[in-house]
């Protein structure tokens, strides 16, 4: 465990083992375009059979697809090979063509969108069926609620994105790769599956968060071209186009993603207004709010909060004792190591790789020593305890997330439905390598630490800037992520000391629950999530939904309540000091051969051979597959639940319904107060599954 930790604190979300299954049916679209921004970009889309991702309300329409940049669109950056970036978008519940428009990406580098989309905050989530087989059913606090949805599989090679399509193999028992084989000698008839996969070449891909960026601006300029309708610089009986206002979440790694995409949005919209690039041709893409949800920011500021918080968290859980948390915090500090080889990083990059272009050798490699060094830190703080670095109160193996989605989104049925022209990979090992080798050479794009000032940027410009971290997180653990708001703030002089005044107050919400606390003044929030771990909407949905409602409509978080925001902060105690309630227990964990080094035990590693696979799932014995107990009405493609809402407003939340429409908005906090006190697990149906996302 110690080992693989050591490179783990930068495989922000990205779970390693993911495979493809069989070789996708031929594809077909309802539509292909030339971009009309770019005759050279074409794009190709489909509206998914009813059934495939079942929303709320049928009447949601919804497309998936591919934007394709051919080579050297990404011109100055190197770029010779194809981009072909899946996306898969979503009405919102009520007023598509009026509500905003919001971005979902999860982080890795190199994990999957789709994990937010059915594990997380999307309309719908994977349930298995009573025959073991698996469906999609609407997500209650899926963020379609108050918004339109587009999830994006960047960098290319991530998720159903891809350069070049190519038949393959891969081992599921060791990782490896190959030409399309059937099952060598020896091991058991699941061990292999072949399919159709990206090239695997990690020339083949972005590798900094900047070029990444470069690459989704392409992307989004065709997009919203394309989908005029969904564009929120396009109103209704209006013959001009105003700046699109979009809304960018993000997760884990995205802490570095966001900031360098808000960058570089700003970048091209003054390239627009001198000339440098086409006017007419394209779209100003301004951000409205940017959220960041447990996000690895600045690594100067959040790598010391690592032992720390396993040393003494509110959790009261130690996981190392007084005197590794000394020595860690020592390393840190200790001259010529992780802090000393931060700056250094830094002072190199300022003078020869300003931009953060990734093409100057002695810079990539003294960040890359920097980020290794910096993760034996990480090691150090879990030492021994072998507790989850994605929730502190959970042992190894962490079921969060379930792995149902792999399954799915690998049937041919789904695939044909989606027009993916690949199989699916939660997780690209090829993309992480990229960012960590850039140019063959390391790069370490991760502690090179523009994103402060990027972010310091957008609050100057009226961006709301937001973080939301889930307090069981070890890896972008809340202290680092309060940590980074406070210095956000110093670098601003509206906020340096308006922001720290600033005191925590609840986030209410509902008229029964307080969900956290959050520090808000003017644009500019963090907020601490009770009982959530990395993948914080899975843990707690509902209050993940009022947080990022309240966000975007630019209200009161902790209330809802329509405030004026340019003199607006929050009123309490100086510091969020709730005791969580003790974590009894283990949740249960399932041994998925699509993740077998994530979520199988160590004896069940060691007797992979033998037993069975069922659905994905691995048994000891067949005697101890049980089927789900009871069934559920579910939607597959081209199959809807004949349960489903059929008006546009479900109306009001009674006793024993919840409304699907609409956000919460308080009147006081409830009395008695109450926090939350257990995991409110993402409802998957899995059995002997507890809860499930990443």
């Amino acid at each position: 465990m110690v080992s693989s930790i050591v490179y783990l604190v930068f495989v922000l979300g990205l779970l390693h083992g993911s495979v493809a299954q069989q070789f996708p049916p031929p594809v077909s679209y309802d539509t292909v375009l030339q971009s009309p921004i770019n005759s050279n970009v074409t794009i190709s889309y489909k509206s998914p059979e009813p059934g495939t991702c079942t929303t709320v309300f049928p009447t949601q329409k919804q497309y998936s697809g591919y934007v394709h940049l051919p080579p050297f669109t990404l011109a100055p950056y190197q770029q010779n090979y194809s981009i072909n970036t899946f996306f898969w978008f979503f009405e919102a519940r009520k007023s598509p063509e009026t509500a905003p428009l919001t971005i979902w990406l999860n982080g890795g580098p190199g994990s999957s969108s789709m994990t937010g989309l059915f594990r997380e905050m999307g309309p719908c989530e994977v349930i298995q069926l009573q025959d073991g087989t698996y469906g999609t059913e609407p997500m209650t606090w899926g963020w379609d609620r108050s918004s339109n949805l587009l999830f994006i599989d960047q960098p290319t090679q991530t998720g159903f994105s891809f350069d070049d399509a190519v038949n393959g193999s891969l081992n599921l028992i060791d990782g490896s790769h190959g030409d399309p084989q059937t099952v060598p000698t020896g091991l058991p008839t699941w061990a292999v599956l072949n399919g159709t996969f990206a090239s695997g070449h990690k020339s083949s891909t972005q590798n900094t968060s900047i070029i990444a960026a470069s690459a989704s601006w392409h992307f989004l300029q065709s997009f919203l071209a394309v989908f005029p309708q969904y564009n929120p610089g396009v109103r209704q009986n209006s013959t001009t186009t105003e700046p699109t206002g979009i809304h960018l979440f993000t997760q884990s790694y995205g802490g570095q993603y966001g900031p360098a995409f808000a960058q570089h949005f700003e970048d091209q919209n003054a390239k627009r207004a001198r000339g440098d690039v086409s006017y007419n041709n394209t779209l100003e893409i301004n951000l409205v709010s940017l959220g960041i949800i447990n996000g690895l920011v600045d690594s100067l500021i959040q790598v010391p909060f690592w032992p720390r918080f396993a040393f003494n968290n509110t959790h009261g859980i130690q996981a190392i004792d007084q005197t590794a948390q000394l020595n860690a915090l020592s390393d840190f500090r200790a001259s010529g190591f992780c802090k000393d080889m931060i700056l250094n990083c830094r002072t190199m990059m300022e003078k020869s790789d300003p931009k953060g272009e990734g093409d100057e050798g002695p810079t990539n490699a003294a960040c890359m020593r920097a980020r290794d060094e910096c993760a034996k830190i990480l090691s150090a703080s879990i030492g021994s305890s072998n507790r989850s670095p994605y929730d502190i109160r959970i042992v190894e193996p962490n079921p969060i997330p379930s792995h149902a989605m792999s399954e799915y989104l690998n049937q041919a049925d789904v695939l044909a439905s989606i027009g993916a022209k690949v199989n699916f990979t939660d997780s690209s090992s090829e993309v992480y390598a990229a960012f960590r080798d850039t140019n063959s050479k390391p790069a370490g794009d991760e502690v090179r630490g523009t994103q402060l000032a990027a972010l310091a940027s957008l609050l100057q410009s009226g961006v709301r800037v937001a973080f939301i971290y889930g307090d069981a997180d070890l890896l972008c653990n809340w202290f680092g992520g309060e940590a980074i708001s406070l210095e956000l703030a110093r670098l601003h002089s509206a906020y340096s000391t308006t922001f720290p005044a600033a005191g925590y107050a609840d986030i209410v919400v509902n008229n029964s629950y307080v969900g956290g606390q959050v520090r808000q003044y003017g644009n500019l929030s963090f907020s601490r999530i009770y009982d959530a771990g990395h993948a914080l909407p899975a843990y707690q949905p509902e209050t993940a939904f009022t947080v990022f409602t309240r966000i975007i409509e630019g209200n009161d978080i902790g209330l809802g309540e329509n405030v004026d925001l340019s003199s607006f902060g929050t009123k309490g105690p100086a510091n969020s000091q709730f005791a969580n309630k003790k974590f009894e227990g283990q949740p249960k964990t399932t041994c998925w051969v699509r993740a077998i080094n994530e979520t199988c035990t160590k004896d069940e590693r060691a007797d992979l051979k033998n037993g069975i696979v069922k659905n994905g799932i691995w048994y000891a014995n067949v005697q101890d597959y049980k089927p789900p107990v009871s069934s559920v009405l579910a939607g597959k493609p081209g199959s809807l639940p004949t349960n489903l809402p059929t008006a546009v407003d479900a109306g009001p939340a009674t006793s024993a319904t919840v409304a699907l429409t609409g956000v919460y908005t308080a009147t006081g906090t409830p009395k008695p107060k109450s926090g939350a006190s257990r995991m409110q697990p993402f409802a998957i149906s899995v059995v002997s599954l507890l809860v499930g996302v990443l």
